[in-house]
């Protein structure tokens, strides 16, 4: 695997926030080619979070919007462990389903100057994360997946959306070859676009509105589905924000969540690695959290 798809990844490098970019570790606004705005998919959200900057843990000097999405039952938010690790002790985790988050967080910075906080509540519900116990794990199965619980009453009444629909156990394996090339997909984001050639050097612009992608089946491992974003087969893709965002497939005429994004390609134009959800490992850590099919 390469670079790992998110805009905040240690404690180290959470200062970078989501539209500066250029030296952050890959995660994409959906990338620019064969992408679109996605508002009907209003069960796609962005993590936004709030962290100590400056050495004084009493108060959160930062805030932004670092990864990406789902909910997956009325108040839980599925996301990747490597978003909601390796934070300052004194991070809070958000989360928006707004369409044009990073627009909402500018103005809302602009209203509560100095006020992190503010600025989250003003545009995010407040949740607790639980990350994968045994993350980061082995290349093989890296447990690279996390939730965000809500309290449900304050996300009902700040949003209207259908939690997505997850996938039954081994439903990506009994597809086999040729039906998981037959598969519709479609990757959902926030992220930044694809690598971008400048005086300075690579940039990826863009990030902080959700967009859609299709894309289509590459490859199927134990852990992970791997997803093509080449453009000339019609191809969109995922890149830097866009981690533990959604990929759906259409199984059985149904749009179902059957893997979160994970890393890919460092100028994101080739591949999506994404966590496959049918797996045991995965149905197993989500099943306190959510009712699974």
């Amino acid at each position: 695997m390469t670079a790992v798809r998110t805009t905040a990844l240690t404690a180290a490098t959470a200062a970078a926030c989501a539209v500066v970019l250029a030296t952050a570790i890959p995660s994409a606004a959906i990338n620019s080619y064969n992408a679109t705005p996605a508002p009907e998919r209003t069960e796609v959200g962005a993590l936004v979070a709030t962290w100590d900057n400056d050495g004084d843990p009493a108060t959160p000097d930062r805030v932004d919007w670092v990864c990406s999405g789902t909910m997956v039952d009325t108040n839980t938010f599925l996301t990747a462990a490597h978003c909601t690790t390796d934070w300052p002790a004194n991070v809070k985790f958000y989360v928006s389903l707004d369409q044009d988050v990073q627009s909402g967080l500018d103005k809302a910075a602009a209203e509560h100057p100095g006020d992190p906080a503010a600025v989250a509540n003003a545009v995010a519900v407040q949740g607790t994360a639980h990350s994968h116990p045994a993350y980061p794990g082995p290349a093989s199965d890296t447990h690279d997946i996390s939730v965000i619980e809500l309290p449900a009453a304050k996300a009902k009444a700040r949003w209207s959306f259908t939690p997505a629909a997850l996938p039954k156990a081994g439903a990506l394996a009994a597809l086999g070859p040729q039906g998981l090339d037959d598969t519709s997909f479609l990757v959902a984001g926030y992220g930044t676009q694809e690598a971008q050639r400048g005086p300075g050097g690579h940039t990826h612009p863009g990030g902080g509105v959700r967009m859609k992608a299709p894309v289509t089946y590459n490859a199927l491992n134990d852990a992970w589905l791997r997803l093509a974003m080449t453009a000339p087969q019609g191809n969109g893709g995922a890149c830097y924000g866009d981690s533990g965002g959604p990929n759906f497939a259409t199984l059985a005429g149904k749009r179902t969540l059957v893997a979160t994004t994970i890393t890919g390609d460092t100028p994101c134009y080739a591949t999506n690695v994404t966590y496959r959800l049918d797996t045991p490992g995965a149905r197993a850590f989500l099943s306190p959290f959510v009712a699974l099919p």
